[in-house]
C-alpha cells in the first residue's frame, strides 16, 4: 500500500540555531525538539533529564480526598475491599497495582475481573453480586466504570462503595460513587489528562502514601507495571506518562517484579527493553490470559513474588498466547475472505464484517490487522449472549469514539477511545448500524486520512549520523504516541552491492550517499523494491536510526520505512 510522506511543521528557523547552539547539538535534533514543543535550554533539561519529582500532586485531581479518606475508614475499620479491574493490560496491571499496594495495610482485600465472554466489559451486575455475596463494602475500580451509572446506583442499593479510577471519556451523567478519580471530568482541573488507567491506580497510591507520610519506595516500586500499561493501551507519552515510562522501564530492565522477570524470560528478551519492546513482546502475553481464558491468571503471574510461581504462570499465559495467534491468523484470513467475497469496500469508506462462531477474545486484534491492510475504519463483530458484541479500530487522524457516539441509538453499549472501541448491537439492529457508521464516517472524514501517512520529522546527510547523533537521539526517549521516534528522509542515496529479500517480504540492503560511511538497512514490507532498485541509480529514503546488536557488536542501521526512486 502506497504511503503519503508528510514534512512535519519545522517551526521557527532562528529558535532552533539558538537551541543546537546552546545544548551543542546537531541542528536537526534542534528542530526535532522544537517541534515537540521543547524551545529553550530549560525545556530541554526537564526534557533530557526526567524526575519522579516532575510527577503531579495526586490530589490536584478532582475526589481524591475522598477516595483517600474512604479508603482510609475501610482499612481502620478492617472492610472488606474489592479491587475491581477490566480484563485487557491496563485493566490487569491496575488490579495487580492496586492490590498489592493496599494488601501492605489489610489481609480482607481480594480482587475481580469480569469474564470477557460472560461478563463483558466494564462494571458487570455479576461482579456486584459476588462483592455483595461475599461481604465486601467497598469497591475500587480501576479502567473502567466512568459510564456505569445503572451499575453504581445498584451497588449502591447493596451498600456497596465505590470508588472509580477510569481514564475514559465520561458521558453527561457521572456515576454516583463514593469518589470518581478521572482527569477528564471536565471538572477536574488535575494538569495532565491522558493517564492510563493504571497510572490512575498509581496516582491513588501516591496520594495514600503522601496523606499518610510513607515512604515514596512503597508506590514507586510499580512504576514497572505502570510503563507496562502506558505502552499496551497506547496513550501519549509525554508529561507525567513519559516520566513513569521513562522510570519503568529501568526498573524493568534492572529490578523488574517477579511476575514481569519471568514473562521476559520466556519471551526470548531479558534486557534492554524499550517500549516497542514491551507492546510486542510483553503486552500480547498478558492479554493472551483475557482473550482466550481468565485474566486472573495474568494478575496471578504478576502478583507472583515466588520464582516458581512466576514462572509456572507466565509459561501457561505463553502458552495461551501460542493459541492466541492461531486463532486471530485464521479469522483474519476468513474476515478477509469475507471481505473479498462480498465486495464489502467497494465505494465505502468502512468494514463491517462479522460471522458468529469467531472467538470473542480475538476480534480486536483481527480489526486491527483489517484496518492495516485495507486502512480504513474497521468493525469486527461476533455473537455473544444473544447479541452482536465487537472490537473497532481507527486510521490515525480519525476520531472513531466520536462516530460511534453518532450512531449511539443503534448501539446497546459502547466505550473506548478514539482509535480503538467495544460495541454491542442487537442482532436486528446490524444492517441499519452499518449504513448509518458508514454515512458518519463519509461525512466526516477527510480523505487524505484513507491514505497511509508517514511523518517526516527531518532532511539530513547520511554523514551527520554519527555516535553521538545517536546518543543524543536516544535520550529523547521512550518513544511512543507524541513522541514518537523521529523519521528521517535522505535523499540521492545509492546501493552498495544486491539487496536481498529476508523473511516473508523483507529487504535486507546496504546504501550509502556522497562521503557518507556505508548503512546496513532493514525494510519491513518492501521487498517488491529488490528489482526495481539499481547500482547507481538514485533513490531516497525516510527511515528511523537503530542500533543492531550481534554477537555483542554494536552496529547502526537504518529501519527503512519508505522508498522513492529518484527522478532524473
Amino acid at each position: 500500500m502506497e504511503k503519503r510522506w508528510a514534512q512535519v511543521d519545522q517551526g521557527a528557523k532562528e529558535i532552533s540555531e539558538t537551541l543546537a547552539r546552546e545544548l551543542n547539538i546537531d541542528q536537526c535534533l534542534a528542530q526535532i525538539l522544537v517541534q515537540r514543543g521543547i524551545t529553550n535550554f530549560e525545556d530541554a533539561r526537564y526534557f533530557f533529564r526526567p524526575t519522579l519529582t516532575q510527577l503531579h500532586d495526586p490530589f490536584l485531581m478532582k475526589d481524591m480526598e475522598q477516595a483517600i479518606t474512604r479508603i482510609t475508614s475501610a482499612l481502620e475499620n478492617e472492610e472488606k475491599i474489592l479491587v475491581y479491574g477490566d480484563y485487557d493490560v491496563d485493566g490487569t496491571t491496575s488490579v495487580a497495582l492496586t492490590y498489592s499496594f493496599f494488601s501492605q495495610f489489610t489481609r480482607e482485600i481480594a480482587y475481580y475481573i469480569p469474564d470477557r465472554h460472560k461478563e463483558g466489559y466494564g462494571i458487570s451486575t455479576a461482579g456486584i453480586d459476588f462483592a455483595a455475596a461475599n461481604g465486601f463494602t467497598l469497591i475500587i475500580a480501576l479502567d473502567c466504570g466512568i459510564r456505569s451509572v445503572d451499575k453504581i446506583a445498584y451497588a449502591n442499593t447493596l451498600g456497596i462503595d465505590f470508588i472509580i479510577c477510569d481514564h475514559h471519556l465520561p458521558g453527561e451523567i457521572l456515576p454516583e460513587a463514593i469518589a470518581v478519580l478521572d482527569p477528564k471530568r471536565a471538572d477536574c482541573e488535575y494538569p495532565f489528562k491522558e493517564l492510563s488507567g493504571c497510572g490512575i491506580g498509581f496516582k491513588l497510591a501516591q496520594a495514600y502514601c503522601q496523606a499518610n507520610d510513607l515512604p515514596d519506595e512503597m508506590y514507586e516500586q510499580y512504576l514497572d507495571l505502570c510503563m507496562v500499561s502506558i505502552a499496551a493501551d497506547i496513550v501519549p507519552i509525554v508529561d507525567e506518562n513519559r516520566v513513569m515510562a521513562h522510570f519503568g522501564l529501568v526498573k524493568l530492565n534492572e529490578n523488574p517484579c517477579c511476575g514481569l522477570k519471568a514473562l521476559m524470560q520466556i519471551s526470548g528478551k531479558t534486557e534492554s527493553y524499550s517500549i516497542t519492546d514491551v507492546v510486542f513482546l510483553l503486552a500480547p502475553r498478558i492479554n493472551a490470559a483475557g482473550r482466550m481464558g481468565d485474566a486472573k491468571d495474568a494478575v496471578k503471574m504478576l502478583l507472583s513474588d515466588e520464582v516458581i510461581l512466576a514462572d509456572e504462570q507466565s509459561t501457561f499465559i505463553n502458552a495461551q498466547n501460542t493459541e492466541r495467534r492461531s486463532f486471530d491468523q485464521n479469522i483474519t484470513l476468513e474476515a478477509l475472505a469475507i471481505i473479498q467475497e462480498s465486495e464489502i469496500l467497494v465505494n465505502r469508506k468502512t468494514t463491517v464484517v462479522y460471522q458468529k462462531d469467531w472467538n470473542k477474545g480475538v476480534i480486536g486484534i483481527v480489526a486491527s490487522r483489517l484496518t492495516e491492510t485495507y486502512y480504513r475504519p474497521t468493525i469486527v463483530l461476533t455473537e455473544s449472549n444473544g447479541n452482536y458484541t465487537g472490537s473497532a479500530r481507527s486510521v490515525v487522524g480519525y476520531d472513531l469514539y466520536e462516530a460511534l457516539l453518532s450512531c449511539s441509538e443503534l448501539l446497546e453499549q459502547f466505550g473506548g477511545h478514539k482509535y480503538a472501541a467495544g460495541l454491542t448491537i442487537k442482532p436486528e439492529n446490524l444492517g441499519l448500524f452499518s449504513d448509518k457508521f458508514e454515512e458518519v464516517v463519509s461525512s466526516t472524514i477527510s480523505p487524505n486520512l484513507l491514505i497511509p501517512e508517514i511523518k517526516i520529522d527531518c532532511e539530513i546527510e547520511l554523514s551527520q549520523i554519527d555516535a553521538k547523533f545517536y546518543r543524543i537521539l536516544m535520550q529523547m526517549a521512550p518513544f511512543g504516541p507524541q513522541n514518537m521516534a523521529p523519521v528521517f528522509v535522505s535523499k540521492g542515496v545509492t546501493l552498495v552491492g544486491n539487496p536481498q529479500i529476508v523473511g516473508t517480504n523483507h529487504l535486507k540492503l546496504s546504501i550509502k550517499q556522497q562521503n557518507s560511511a556505508i548503512f546496513e538497512s532493514i525494510a519491513f514490507g518492501l521487498g517488491e523494491f529488490e528489482n526495481i532498485l539499481l547500482p547507481n541509480k538514485p533513490f531516497s529514503i525516510c527511515y528511523t536510526i537503530e542500533e543492531n546488536v550481534w554477537k555483542d557488536k554494536k552496529r547502526l542501521q537504518l529501519n527503512i520505512k519508505g522508498i522513492k526512486i529518484d527522478k532524473d
